[in-house]
C-alpha cells in the first residue's frame, strides 16, 4: 500500500514552537513526530513560510526521509511548499516549479506541454512565489506491472477581495497547472494533484454557499468542473481527466470541510470549507485507489491534512534526485559556514610555552624601560618645593580676612512661648491618642481625595457590552480593511461562528465602540 498526505501546515516552524529554539535534535525529532502522526510514505506540505537562507538543517533533513523544498522568491515567509518521501519511497526525479524554468537537465521530471501563451516574465512571475513542486515515483501495481506516478504538491493562490489583480494570477496559475498535468498524462504518466487549491468545488463544500452570490459562476470553480470528471458518466466523456477522490469514496458527505477562520474560531462548530483535495486521473483512482480520507482531530494549522492509500507498492529510486535538501551546499558539508572561521585552532604544547616565555620577557623588558625613564627625570629640592609650587591642601586653608569665629557655645533658653506647666501622665496619654487619631483621619481624607481625583481622570475602560442574543460580554475587534472604518474598533458576539440555526453559534450583534 502506499500512503500520500497533504497539509497546509501554515508556517513548517508554528508546529513545533519552542523546539528549534533550543536545540537541533529537539526541532529534529519534533518533526519527525509530525511525520510519524501522519503516517504517511509521501507527506506534502504547502504554505511552509520559510526561505533559502532560513530552513535548518533539522526541519530540512530528517532520519529515514528524503526532503524537497520549492521557496518563495519574491517575498520572505511567505507560501512555499515542501514533500517528505520515505527513503523506501524515494523518487526518481524531482523539479520545482510548473514551467521549467528552474529546471537544471539533471533529475528533472520534464513534460511541459504547450505554454506559447505565457510569456517568459509571466512564467517567473507564477512560478517565483513557489508554489508547486513535483516528484516522481516508480511504482508497482499488485499484478506487478510497473508505473511512473507523477506527484504535483500545490498551493494555489488566494484572492484577496482588495487586490482585484490576485483572481489573474490565480486563473493563470491555474491554467499552468491544467498544461503540465495534461502534458505528464499524454507522456503516460499517472498524475496526483494534491494540495490546497484554494477554491471550494461544490456548495457542499462550504458552510455557507446558499448566502454567496453567484456560487457557481466564480472562475475558480468552473476550471475545476473543466477538470474535473463527472462521476455519474462512466465512460468519462463528459468533465475533465481527473477525478475529486474524496468525493469518488464520499459524495454526499456534509460538514467535510478542510479550512477553518481561526480569528471567529469557527472549527469548534465545524463551520469551514473544503479546500485541500487529492486529485488523481480517472484511471489511477478507479483501478487503485482504496481509500481517501480527512483527519480533522490533527491541530497545528487552520487546515487539517488530506490523504489517499492507493493498492500499489512503492519502488524507491537508488539515490535521490540531486534537488533533495541533503545535496544542498549549507546541509551536504561543502559549504564553509562563518563559526568554522571563529574556532580557535588547537595549538602543540611546545609552542605555546615558547609563546608564554616570549610573551613575560617583553614584559619584564617594558618594567626596566619605565624604570629607566623614572631615575632620568630631574627631581626639584624640598626646598624648591616649598617655595615653588604649593601643595593642593593649601588651597583649602581658611582665609585671614574672614573673621574668626569663637569656639564658645552660648547656652539656649527656652522661649517665652513655649513654657508650659507639667502634665499628668494620664493627661500625656490622652493627647498622644488624640493626636494619633487626627493624624489618621487627616491622612485617610487625602488618600481618598487623591483616589476620587484619579479616578475622574483616569476613568479606565468601560464595560463590555452584552450581546443580544445570549446577554453575554461581547469581545472587542478592529477593522482591518482599507477604508473609511480602517482601525476603528467595534464590539460583536464572543462565541464561535457556525451555522445561523445553532443558538451556541454566534449571534449578529454589531456595535461600534464610538461614533466616527
Amino acid at each position: 500500500m502506499l500512503r500520500v498526505v497533504s497539509w497546509n501546515i501554515n508556517g513548517i516552524r508554528s508546529p513545533l514552537q519552542g523546539a528549534t529554539q533550543e536545540s537541533s535534535n529537539c526541532a529534529a525529532m519534533a518533526m519527525r513526530r509530525i511525520l510519524d502522526e501522519l503516517d504517511a510514505d509521501i507527506v506534502c506540505l504547502q504554505e511552509t513560510k520559510v526561505t533559502r537562507d532560513a530552513l535548518t538543517e533539522p526541519l530540512a533533513i530528517v532520519e529515514g526521509y528524503n526532503s524537497y523544498f520549492s521557496f518563495s522568491r519574491s517575498r520572505s515567509g511567505y507560501s512555499g511548499v515542501a514533500t517528505f518521501c520515505k527513503d523506501s519511497a524515494t523518487p526518481v526525479a524531482a523539479e520545482e516549479g510548473l514551467s521549467g524554468l528552474f529546471a537544471t537537465q539533471n533529475g528533472d521530471v520534464g513534460c511541459y506541454g504547450n505554454m506559447e501563451e505565457f510569456t517568459q516574465e509571466e512564467l517567473r512571475a507564477l512560478d517565483n512565489e513557489g508554489r508547486a513542486l513535483l516528484t516522481q515515483h516508480k511504482i508497482r501495481t499488485q499484478e506487478g506491472k510497473e508505473r511512473t506516478l507523477t506527484l504535483i504538491n500545490v498551493y494555489c493562490p488566494h484572492v484577496d477581495p482588495g487586490k482585484p489583480e490576485r483572481l489573474t494570477f490565480k486563473m493563470r496559475f491555474y491554467r499552468l497547472l491544467q498544461i503540465r498535468a495534461e502534458a505528464l498524462l499524454e507522456a503516460g504518466s499517472h498524475v496526483i494533484i494534491l494540495g490546497d487549491l484554494n477554491t471550494a468545488h461544490r456548495p457542499i463544500d462550504h458552510c455557507d454557499a446558499a448566502n454567496m452570490e453567484c456560487f457557481e459562476e466564480d472562475p475558480g470553480r468552473q476550471w475545476m468542473d473543466s477538470m474535473l470528471s463527472n462521476l455519474e458518466c462512466q465512460d468519462g466523456s463528459h468533465g475533465g481527466p481527473f477525478i475529486d477522490s474524496y468525493r469518488y469514496f464520499q459524495s454526499d458527505q456534509k460538514g467535510a470541510f478542510t479550512c477553518w477562520s481561526v480569528v471567529t474560531g469557527a472549527r469548534h462548530l465545524n463551520y469551514g470549507s473544503r479546500l485541500d483535495y487529492v486529485l488523481g486521473d480517472r484511471t489511477l483512482v478507479i483501478d487503485t485507489f482504496q481509500a481517501s480520507f480527512l483527519l480533522p482531530d490533527v491541530m497545528g494549522s487552520d487546515h487539517c491534512p488530506v490523504g489517499a492509500i492507493l493498492k500499489v507498492s512503492s519502488v524507491p529510486a537508488k539515490q535521490c534526485p540531486p534537488l533533495c535538501t541533503r545535496f544542498l551546499p549549507e546541509f551536504a558539508g561543502t559549504q564553509l559556514k562563518i563559526l568554522r572561521f571563529l574556532v580557535p585552532l588547537e595549538q602543540e604544547p611546545v609552542l605555546q610555552k615558547s609563546v608564554l616565555q616570549r610573551s613575560n620577557q617583553t614584559q619584564v623588558q617594558k618594567r626596566q624601560n619605565k624604570a629607566a625613564v623614572r631615575s632620568a627625570r630631574p627631581r626639584l629640592s624640598q626646598a624648591g618645593s616649598k617655595k615653588g609650587q604649593k601643595n593642593l591642601t593649601s588651597y583649602f586653608q581658611p582665609s585671614s580676612s574672614r573673621p574668626q569665629t569663637s569656639d564658645l557655645e552660648l547656652p539656649s533658653l527656652p522661649l517665652a512661648g513655649t513654657l508650659t506647666t507639667p502634665k499628668t501622665p494620664g493627661e500625656e496619654i490622652v493627647a498622644k491618642v488624640a493626636e494619633g487619631q487626627a493624624k489618621a483621619s487627616e491622612g485617610k481624607d487625602e488618600k481618598e481625595i487623591q483616589t476620587s481625583f484619579w479616578k475622574s481622570v483616569l476613568g479606565g475602560p468601560s464595560p463590555m457590552p452584552l450581546c443580544s442574543g445570549h446577554r453575554e460580554p461581547c469581545v472587542m475587534r478592529t477593522v482591518k480593511k482599507p477604508g473609511p472604518n480602517l482601525g476603528r474598533h467595534f464590539y460583536m458576539c464572543s462565541r464561535p461562528r457556525g451555522p445561523p440555526s445553532d443558538p451556541s453559534s454566534r449571534c449578529n450583534f454589531f456595535l461600534w465602540s464610538r461614533p466616527n
